[in-house]
């Protein structure tokens, strides 16, 4: 009976959730979500790179416990064991240490990285790009220029000279990273709002008396997030080459750091010899940066309205 009960249950929600006829406003919020879920749900490439995202953050959050070995002490006497070692599946480095321990801490650094960018340049572009298109005229044309300025550069040697000003270190390069990771964004938003701002829903929220403040915080802002969302997950596969990139050159963590890019640049040296040293951090990288990819793909499905297949 419990289990009849309970099938029932899902049942009517399910039917609740997949109604053409939603009652309320709260009704038709999370039908549009549980829609999105199907969508996403139904792309089998998004889901691999949503469970590897996840795996990255259990890992990350339960480093302590999953990691074999201290990922900073060295064993002069167990250098550069190789794969499958007694104690040291991913073998040791050029120090001893253990290199699985070191992945598994190094994680924790990739996604301070990859959550402190996607919360700082999103959000400058946003602001940017929306406030460029809605006021338009001459702070339109001065805000996209210093964008077009921006987009003039690679990412990485533009984040290179702002490291080289700011001073190497995991904050700066977070920082430099960000910098230049923000025109982008600004360009989606200065294009979304120049759609929006002539259409008759802000005419007539313009008719109430909103100011321009609240028009573009209350009612540009959340028609734009989509758009950002999709960029933003897309783009973290080259957020995370960039810091890897900038660790690699010794502008990013600091040894003993074990960021990925850094353990790279360690294992360089050995790579003919001793290729596992570079060859693991490198395959972190990749899988990390593919399963973003993935997982953007996925989400543009469902939320860029643009899509064919949204």
């Amino acid at each position: 009976m419990t289990d009849l009960a309970s099938q029932t249950q899902k049942t009517g929600l399910r039917a609740w959730l997949m109604t053409d006829t939603p009652t309320s406003r709260r009704q038709a919020r999370l039908a549009a979500i549980y829609h999105g879920w199907l969508t996403f749900r139904g792309n089998p490439l998004a889901m691999v790179g949503l469970g590897i995202l996840l795996f990255l953050v259990f890992v990350a959050a339960f480093a302590p416990v999953l990691a074999p070995h201290d990922p900073l002490a060295q064993d002069l006497a167990g250098r550069l064991q190789p794969l499958g070692s007694p104690g040291h599946i991913l073998g040791t480095d050029s120090l001893g240490r253990d290199i699985l321990s070191r992945l598994i801490y190094g994680s924790r650094i990739t996604l301070y990285i990859v959550t402190l960018v996607a919360l700082i340049a999103p959000i400058a572009g946003l602001l940017v790009g929306t406030v460029a298109g809605y006021i338009g005229g001459f702070i339109d044309t001065v805000l996209m220029r210093i964008t077009d300025i921006f987009l003039a550069f690679p990412r990485l040697v533009l984040a290179l000279a702002f490291v080289a000003a700011l001073g190497a270190g995991i904050d700066n390069a977070i920082l430099a990273i960000s910098l230049t990771a923000w025109p982008p964004y600004a360009r989606i938003a200065r294009a979304e709002t120049l759609t929006i701002r002539g259409s008759d829903y802000i005419s007539a929220v313009r008719l109430q008396g909103a100011g321009p403040f609240r028009i573009i915080t209350r009612h540009i802002w959340p028609l734009c997030i989509s758009s950002l969302i999709v960029r933003v997950t897309l783009d973290m596969a080259g957020v995370i080459l960039a810091a890897a990139g900038l660790g690699f050159l010794g502008l990013g963590a600091q040894p003993p750091s074990p960021e990925w890019g850094a353990m790279i640049s360690e294992g360089r040296k050995f790579i003919l010899d001793f290729w596992w040293v570079a060859a693991m951090p490198g395959l972190a990288i990749f899988t990390v940066s593919l399963a973003f990819n993935l997982l953007g793909d996925g989400l543009r499905d469902v939320l860029d309205p643009k899509s064919g297949s949204s």
